[in-house]
C-alpha cells in the first residue's frame, strides 16, 4: 500500500478493506493467547474442557480489550490502534502463584493487581520514575528465565526432575525448528504468526510420527467462558506481591507502548493524557479476566509492525480485529481442536516465547548504559538476588513465611532490590536519574 493510500488513525475503511486488514492483526497476535492458555492448562493439569473454556474466555477478553482501546469508553481507552493480550510476564507470575498457592489465590491476586492499577493511575507520573529500563529490564529478564524453567516441565512432564522421554524432546525440538523456518521464510503478518504456525507444524508432525500424545477434545455442550472456573477468588496480599509489583512496573511499559503506537499512528505522543487511559482499559479488562480465570491482560504492540508495513493506521481496523476475536471465542470447535495439542509441542513453543522475554530484558538493560559502573552494579546485585531462588529453590526454606514469599520469588526479590539500589544511586547523583533519559522506548518486552 502506498503512502497516499494510508489510512489515518480516525478514518473508517470500507468493509471490503476492513475485514482482511483486521484478519492480519488477528494472525499477528493469536499465538500469544493460544500458547498462554495451553501452558496454563498443562501446568495446572486442567481437563480439556476447562482448557477450552479458558481459551474461549481469553479470546473474548482480548477482543473486548481491543475494542475498548480502539474506540474508548469515556476516559477508558486511548482511541489508538491497539490490541490486547494476556501479558507474557503477568501470565508467568499468575502461574507461579497458582502453583504455589492454588489457582483461586492466583485469580484473587489478579483482581488485587488490576484494582491497584486503577487506584494508582492518578499517581502515574510519580510511580513510573521508580521503574526505569535498568529496573524493568532486570524484572523482565528474571521473568523470562523463571518461565523457561516452567515451560520445560511441559517436555519433562509434571513431577519429573530434568528427565524427559526422548520422543518428547525430539517433538519439542522439531516444533522449535518449524517455528524458526516459518520466521525465516515468511514475511509480514505471516511472519509474526511464526509461533502459531510452528505449533501447527509440530502438531502435524506429532500425528504423522506418533511422537506425541493428543488430549481428548471435549465433546458435548459448547465450552463457553465459565465464570469463576476455580471457585471464589482468594485474597492473600503476600501471595499477590509478585503481581502487585509487576502492576506498578507495567506503568513504564504502558508508557513505551503508548508513545510507540502514537508515533506509528501519526499522532503526537501525549503520555500524561493517553497512558492513564491505556492503563484504565488494561485494568478494567483484567478485572473481568480474573473473574474468568485469567491473569492480567495488557495492551500490546504486536500490531504496530503491521501498521508500519501496510501504512494502515486506523483504530477501526483493530476494533474489527476485536470483533473477530470475540467471534472466535464463541465458536466452540476452534478452542476444542486447539486444546488437544500434545504437551511437548506447547512446551517447545513456550520455550521460545519465554526465552524471547528474557532476551527483551537484556535489550532493555542495554538501554540502561551498563558501561557506567553504578548501573552495572545495580543490575548485577539485583540479578544475583533474583536468580538465587530460581537456581536454589530451597534456599529460604528455613525462614519465616513472609520472608519466603518476598525473597523466594526471584521476580519480587530482584525487582525490589533493583528499585532500592536505583533509588540509592539516584540519591548519590543528587537526584539525577540513574539511567539515560530515553523512557518512551524502554519497554515493549514483557507483554
Amino acid at each position: 500500500m502506498s503512502n497516499t493510500e494510508a489510512l489515518t488513525v480516525d478514518e473508517r475503511p470500507a468493509l471490503r478493506r476492513l475485514v482482511p486488514l483486521s484478519v492480519q492483526h488477528v494472525l499477528a497476535m493469536i499465538a500469544a493467547p493460544v500458547s498462554t492458555v495451553f501452558l496454563t492448562g498443562q501446568v495446572l493439569g486442567l481437563a480439556p474442557g476447562r482448557t477450552t473454556s479458558l481459551l474461549s474466555a481469553t479470546l473474548m477478553l482480548c477482543g473486548a480489550g481491543a475494542l475498548l482501546q480502539s474506540l474508548s469508553l469515556g476516559r477508558i481507552g486511548a482511541r489508538l490502534p491497539f490490541v490486547m493480550l494476556p501479558g507474557g510476564a503477568a501470565s508467568a507470575l499468575f502461574l507461579q502463584i497458582a502453583r504455589d498457592h492454588g489457582p483461586a489465590t492466583a485469580c484473587g491476586s489478579a483482581l488485587l493487581a488490576a484494582g491497584l492499577l486503577l487506584a494508582v493511575t492518578p499517581l502515574y507520573a510519580r510511580i513510573v520514575r521508580f521503574f526505569p529500563p535498568l529496573v524493568l529490564g532486570t524484572t523482565v529478564l528474571l521473568i523470562g528465565i523463571g518461565m523457561v524453567q516452567v515451560a520445560s516441565q511441559l517436555i519433562t512432564g509434571q513431577g519429573a526432575v530434568g528427565r524427559a522421554a526422548p520422543s518428547a524432546v525430539v517433538l519439542a525440538g522439531l516444533t522449535i525448528g518449524c517455528t524458526l523456518v516459518c520466521f525465516a521464510a515468511l514475511r509480514g503478518a505471516w511472519r509474526q504468526s511464526a509461533v502459531l504456525l510452528g505449533m501447527a507444524a509440530g502438531t502435524v508432525l506429532a500425528a504423522v510420527t506418533g511422537l506425541g500424545h493428543f488430549g481428548a477434545a471435549s465433546v458435548g455442550s459448547p465450552a463457553l467462558p465459565q465464570p469463576l472456573p476455580f471457585g471464589a477468588p482468594r485474597f492473600d496480599l503476600m501471595a499477590a506481591l509478585p503481581l502487585l509489583i509487576f502492576a506498578l512496573a507495567s506503568l513504564a511499559e504502558a508508557t513505551g507502548q503508548t508513545v510507540m503506537n502514537s508515533e506509528a499512528a501519526g499522532r503526537t505522543p501525549d503520555p500524561r493524557r493517553d497512558v492513564p487511559r491505556v492503563v484504565r482499559a488494561d485494568a478494567v479488562v483484567s478485572l473481568a479476566g480474573a473473574a474468568f480465570g485469567t491473569s492480567l491482560l495488557t495492551t500490546s504492540s504486536e500490531n504496530i509492525g503491521i501498521g508500519q508495513l501496510t501504512g494502515v493506521r486506523s483504530r477501526f481496523v483493530t476494533a474489527g480485529a476485536g470483533v473477530l476475536l470475540v467471534a472466535a471465542g464463541l465458536l466452540p470447535p476452534v478452542p476444542r481442536m486447539l486444546a488437544a495439542i500434545p504437551a511437548p509441542v506447547v512446551g517447545g513453543s513456550s520455550l521460545m516465547v519465554y526465552a524471547m522475554i528474557a532476551v527483551m530484558g537484556v535489550t532493555m538493560l542495554h538501554r540502561a548504559d551498563l558501561g557506567d559502573r553504578s548501573h552495572a552494579m545495580v543490575a548485577a546485585v539485583a540479578l544475583a538476588v533474583g536468580l538465587l531462588p530460581i537456581v536454589t529453590p530451597g534456599l529460604y526454606a528455613g525462614f519465616p513465611g513472609w520472608v519466603r514469599t518476598v525473597l523466594g520469588s526471584g521476580v519480587v526479590a530482584g525487582t525490589l532490590t533493583g528499585v532500592l539500589l536505583h533509588a540509592g544511586v539516584r540519591a548519590a547523583h543528587g537526584g539525577r536519574s540513574a539511567t539515560p533519559r530515553r523512557p518512551w522506548h524502554a519497554a515493549r518486552a514483557s507483554r
